[in-house]
């Protein structure tokens, strides 16, 4: 089965700023834990603070799916309800 990778960023109002760096370190956590994720990194940019870096791996479209699931009815997803997203998924065999 292909691997599913996320790449993009995300841009943050100032007004949900802190919410969502509040809320992040719960999310990178609870990803990582679950099953089929190979890699989840959200990385603030130094330059740029309403701006994040965002890459992830899933061992597939069914791990991907799940988290996106899990994501939507999650803190995090009400957290970041008004972030714009930046997104490029796509599969690859490896």
């Amino acid at each position: 089965m292909p691997k599913v990778i996320l790449e993009g960023y995300i841009v943050v109002p100032t007004n949900d700023l802190a919410l969502v760096l509040d809320e992040l370190p719960t999310h990178i956590e609870l990803t990582r834990r679950e099953e089929g994720c190979l890699r989840f990194d959200v990385t603030q940019s130094p330059q740029e603070k309403n701006t994040f870096a965002v890459y992830e791996e899933f061992v597939d479209r069914v791990a991907f799916d799940a988290h996106q699931l899990r994501v939507r009815a999650s803190d995090w997803g009400r957290a970041t309800t008004n972030v714009e997203r930046h997104y490029n998924v796509t599969e690859t065999r490896e």
